[in-house]
């Protein structure tokens, strides 16, 4: 009977053993860290991030109506208070166009502002609006355009006085969305089981089916215009061009391990980063082909649902209970 029960506990520790190594990652290192974690006087979930014309000026938006200010390119934050009338509103994205921005958030908040920030304009939404503010873009004078979480699109040209509905139906509530530089969105399903898209012009989005059994978990523009897709199970592909219906041989930049991969930005037409589950950060140095991670990251106590770039020298990933990473790069975080 010992016997027995030895050999039933050496199965069973070599199993775990072999269950480990699985998990084990066997991508190789970055060459040193270019993230700096930023500390911030919150521990709010963070939604996104816009700058001034003066790149030295931003603003940061989450959870909890949470609205922070920076003066010195994101290096420290001061929280401000908009004086909502409830407090746990979540504040899901902000866009500036010079001086003049916006913020968007639940339950139905649009704000506006002329001076940078210096003071913010409630701005009443019709209790008729399809879903709840998902995001905004700053298009330039009184100019922007709102999204909402079912699909519905709208733009304005008089500083929010009035929308004009950009398609005739929305498209089902969204798990996330994405808008390229010419004005063309791509928008996920909430389950992750189709995409949409739509491009100026036309009245209705257009709804493409998923390419695998795997969900989608986000969606992209590339900076060459084509598409990136984030699946279950860590898996990343390509659009070849001009065809979202075509995609490439998919990509798996960290096979070995289960964390999921949430969000893709672009530093460089050849340097991508992947943001991801547990503290994970993954670089490509040549547009996808092989894979690198930042070490040094993974045990920051967070998922990094967003990634993005104001340029090659500046960029942030945000993700929960007040984490935000800067990117410094390598030269200067080493």
């Amino acid at each position: 009977m010992d016997s027995i029960l030895k050999s039933l506990k050496r199965i069973v520790t070599l199993l775990a053993v072999v269950l480990l190594c699985v998990s084990c990652s066997k991508v190789p290192s970055v060459s040193s860290n270019p993230w700096n974690v930023v500390p911030l006087p919150t521990e709010a979930n963070l939604n996104d991030i816009s700058f001034t014309d003066d790149l030295q000026h931003g603003w940061l938006v989450g959870s909890e109506a949470t609205l922070l200010e920076t003066a010195d390119g994101g290096k420290t934050w001061e929280l401000k208070q908009l004086g909502l009338d409830d407090e746990r509103s979540r504040l899901n994205s902000v866009s500036f166009a010079g001086s003049e921005g916006w913020i968007v958030g639940e339950p139905s908040i649009l704000l506006h502002t002329t001076d940078t920030g210096k003071s913010w304009e409630q701005i009443a939404l019709s209790e008729k609006l399809p879903g709840t503010p998902l995001s905004i873009v700053a298009l330039g004078s009184n100019s922007a355009e709102m999204t909402t979480n079912v699909g519905a699109i709208y733009r304005t040209q008089d500083g929010g006085k009035t929308w004009k509905a950009m398609v005739e139906e929305a498209v089902g509530v969204i798990r996330n969305l994405d808008r390229s530089a010419d004005g063309k969105y791509i928008a996920v399903s909430a389950k992750g089981n189709f995409f949409s898209m739509w491009e100026p012009g036309q009245s209705a989005w257009v709804p493409h089916n998923r390419n695998s059994s795997r969900r989608i978990q986000n969606m992209g523009f590339s900076a060459d215009g084509h598409l990136w897709m984030l699946a279950r199970g860590g898996q990343l592909q390509f659009s070849t061009p001009e065809d979202p219906e075509n995609w490439e041989e998919a990509i798996y930049p960290e096979f070995s391990t289960s964390w999921g991969l949430l969000d893709l930005a672009y530093r460089t037409p050849n340097e991508l980063w992947i943001g991801g589950g547990s503290g994970n950060l993954l670089q490509s140095t040549d547009g996808g082909l092989t894979w690198a991670k930042d070490r040094e990251v993974e045990d920051v106590p967070s998922n990094f649902y967003k990634v993005l770039f104001l340029n090659e020298e500046m960029g942030f990933a945000i993700g929960q209970q007040g984490i935000l990473l800067k990117y410094e790069g390598a030269s200067e975080a080493a």
